[in-house]
């Protein structure tokens, strides 16, 4: 998903596919991509398979819901706010965009004009970043340290799959793998969880360094498969849905969520815009 940062805008990486996807590159092998400064010796939050959570990014975030996690937005979340939902046991994933340029960010500033993109098509204010700028990097390790500070529990890095879309830089997919688990490594130092947001060409080179994913419409797309390896490591998948079908049809909710219980993840059906005006949740 690419969060469109208003209160009322969302999209997904699976609706940008059939507009702005290019030829993919074949993933490499590994390599070591370590982070030389932030050597690695925290200990972190670790959700297990079939948790549940409540994932809202806009409007005023309900707090009622009995789950074991939420995720929400990192800028727009205050601390105070953060500390409330954890004060009754539940944990916190803080939402940022670690791939795109969004002009309404307090930091947005930061950003150099060459480290710009092309425009996320239908989503102003919105752009594609190089990641292999060290400093498009630093960006994104201030924001791991602002989610630290505020209490975050864990991270989910938005737009982490550039290298598959027409991005107007010339990343490739070795990049993509490199800044990844550069952003991994990052998190994990600070004591942080985190996930892998869709990318799914690319989990298994990347499950052992990422805690959970964060997938949308793999339903929709027949593409659930490739993300057993998360489930294989005892590692989560919290899964959204937007379809109508699943809304308005109980019958056709039931069957997605018989399918999503036998694979084991965390399915939600939730408005595309993320505000909480409904949710059915799988369990």
């Amino acid at each position: 998903m690419m969060y469109a940062g208003s209160s009322t805008t969302t999209n997904t990486a699976e609706d940008q596919s059939t507009t702005d996807t290019e030829q993919r590159d074949p993933v490499p092998p590994e390599e070591d991509t370590s982070v030389e400064e932030d050597t690695v010796t925290a200990t972190w939050y670790r959700p297990s398979v079939l948790a549940t959570w409540q994932w809202q990014l806009s409007g005023d975030i309900n707090t009622e819901y009995e789950v074991d996690i939420y995720d929400i937005d990192l800028f727009d979340t205050s601390p105070g706010l953060i500390q409330q939902i954890k004060s009754s046991g539940k944990k916190v994933i803080c939402y940022f965009s670690a791939g795109s340029y969004e002009d309404w960010r307090p930091d947005a500033t930061q950003f150099a004009d060459a480290d710009l993109g092309r425009p996320l098509d239908g989503w102003p204010g919105e752009r594609w970043l190089d990641i292999r700028s060290d400093k498009v990097l630093t960006i994104m390790k201030n924001r791991l340290d602002i989610a630290k500070q505020k209490g975050c529990d864990g991270v989910e890095p938005d737009n982490v799959d550039g290298y598959s879309n027409r991005t107007g830089i010339n990343f490739t997919a070795q990049d993509q793998l490199k800044y990844n688990k550069s952003l991994a490594k990052l998190a994990h130092a600070r004591g942080l969880a985190i996930g892998l947001k869709n990318n799914l060409d690319q989990v298994a080179a990347l499950v052992n360094h990422f805690d959970y994913a964060v997938n949308e419409q793999c339903f929709e797309y027949n593409e659930c498969e490739l993300l057993s390896p998360f489930i294989a490591q005892n590692k989560p998948v919290f899964n959204a849905e937007y379809q109508n079908r699943y809304v308005n049809n109980e019958a056709k909710r039931n069957a997605l969520c018989t399918q999503s219980i036998d694979m084991q993840f965390s399915t939600l059906i939730l408005p595309l815009n993320l505000d909480d005006k409904f949710r059915y949740s799988c369990l």
